[in-house]
């Protein structure tokens, strides 16, 4: 049985408005995420089950049923979260939950459903989601929670039995349930500082504060603005630091995809890099390259000053004097993101942290763009490198002095394939999965998420995960699925 007790709920109507799922003719599991439900104390599935005893678990249907919105459970409380954003640097007043159901929490994590129908933030789009980006979502949000990225979690992916029209014509539909410890983002906060409502703001930052940050519960307000701010200042630089040492790009890291506990979330229009540059963008939208991959950082730390104006009535009676006190409050832990890149970066390299070894980190990434490698072989590949090996790598005087300064600081070759994955959930092969389960064959599904339990390990059954995309296979785009 799932246990809620929620408390999202429990908050200020304002904050969210209630919706019920949409009706789907024949929902049908495709996965269930059996290790996280029993983290969760879900019940897993009993296979081959027709009915479900009490003391049994859920069947497959069940789980289907469930997980698309079909059978609310008792306890459960299917609603639609109110936000805001500054999406591509421009604000937009509501936004909201266009396509998200949550339907409670069981064991301080929230349940919920994506592409699960229209709702009161639905505007003119259709709530629902078609099948690939639900499969990309689950392959890619289990990976980096192998790898060591916080992130939102897949409990479960479900067939819809319907078809819903995107870019290119009718595709399978689909509902993904993602798990996370809250789906608060920085552009909830911005919701209500839009409308000027200052008692939303106090409501959502104790919510915030006594759930997530605890440490900060007893001291005046103006102070838990501050702690907030330089406390998830260190937990962006560490999750943008882990996104860049894997060459992956987010893709609309607007605010309402900015999480105020510090962890992936919204895989959109995602994607780690296959060659190598610093200027990829995978967003289909993003013409100026706003989210690159190098723009991380920067983005990162704008989305922090626009969470700051929230806070702004809050920490000072004075405007002049609350902005410098939150701006001196971000400038005194924004080298959190630098420090936090040079300890992933050189750890890339066998190196330790310092600013003599980020110059070496700086010149083989400008080989690899130069000479277009894979970003991700071309850290695994080092051992071969180091031991003169260099096949992968085009003979150049970049390459040459990189050698060189690298062996100077005597790296610790021993360590470099237990922090360089080999195996990453790489673009091509997911369109190839969704093409493949489009066509009713979901063996190629299930086989990727077994290959990404050991990412570092070498093992000749999976071989073709590891392999980058022919010219052919190149996939340069990704789309949100709306």
């Amino acid at each position: 049985m799932i246990n809620f007790n929620n408390t999202y709920s429990k908050l200020p109507e304002r904050f969210f408005k209630c919706n019920k799922p949409a009706n789907f003719p024949e929902p049908k599991l495709l996965a269930f995420n059996s290790e996280l439900a029993a983290e969760l104390e879900i019940a897993a599935p009993v296979p081959g089950m027709e009915n479900r005893a009490e003391e049994s678990g859920y069947t497959d249907d069940d789980l289907a049923q469930i997980f698309s919105g079909q059978k609310i459970l008792p306890g459960s409380e299917p609603l639609s979260q109110a936000y805001a954003g500054y999406q591509f640097g421009q604000p937009v007043a509501q936004l909201g939950d266009g396509r998200a159901h949550y339907l409670g929490e069981t064991n301080g994590f929230e349940l919920q459903l994506k592409g699960s129908g229209r709702t009161a933030f639905s505007r003119g789009g259709d709530g629902r989601s078609s099948l690939g980006p639900v499969i990309r979502e689950y392959l890619v949000s289990e990976a980096m929670a192998v790898l060591g990225v916080p992130t939102t979690r897949a409990l479960a992916a479900v067939r819809t039995g319907e078809e819903v029209v995107r870019q290119f014509g009718p595709e399978p539909g689909g509902v993904f349930t993602r798990v996370a410890p809250t789906h608060v983002r920085g552009g909830t906060f911005q919701y209500f500082a839009f409308q000027n409502d200052l008692e939303a703001i106090e409501v959502l930052l104790k919510y915030v504060i006594e759930r997530f940050y605890p440490e900060l519960q007893n001291v005046p307000v103006a102070d838990q603005c501050i702690g907030l701010l330089q406390s998830l200042t260190c937990r962006q630089a560490e999750l943008i630091a882990h996104w860049k040492s894997l060459g992956f790009i987010h893709g609309v890291m607007n605010t309402d995809n900015f999480s105020v506990i510090g962890i992936t979330i919204d895989y959109g229009p995602c994607a780690f890099m296959d060659q190598f540059s610093f200027n990829k963008v995978f967003s289909s939208i993003d013409h100026g390259g706003r989210y690159s991959y190098a723009n991380q950082t920067a983005i990162a730390k704008w989305n922090l000053f626009r969470l700051a104006d929230c806070f702004v009535p809050l920490v000072h009676d004075d405007e002049a004097q609350s902005v410098q006190l939150l701006s001196a409050a971000l400038e005194e832990k924004l080298e959190m993101f630098e420090k936090a890149e040079n300890e992933t970066m050189t750890a890339k390299l066998g190196l330790p942290p310092g600013s003599e070894q980020t110059e070496v980190v700086h010149l083989f990434l400008a080989y690899c763009e130069k000479e277009q490698l894979d970003f991700t072989l071309a850290f695994r590949k080092l051992p071969e490198l180091y031991s003169g090996q260099t096949d992968f790598f085009p003979q150049t005087t970049k390459l040459s002095a990189f050698i060189e300064q690298w062996k100077a600081h005597e790296p610790d070759v021993e360590q470099l394939n237990t922090v360089n994955p080999l195996i990453i959930p790489r673009n091509h092969q997911i369109e190839r999965i969704i093409q493949s389960c489009y066509q009713g064959n979901d063996e190629p599904f299930f086989q990727m998420l077994e290959a990404g339990k050991k990412p570092f390990e070498k093992n000749e059954a999976f071989a073709e995960f590891a392999m980058p995309p022919q010219e052919n296979e190149v996939v340069r785009h990704t789309y949100c699925g709306t």
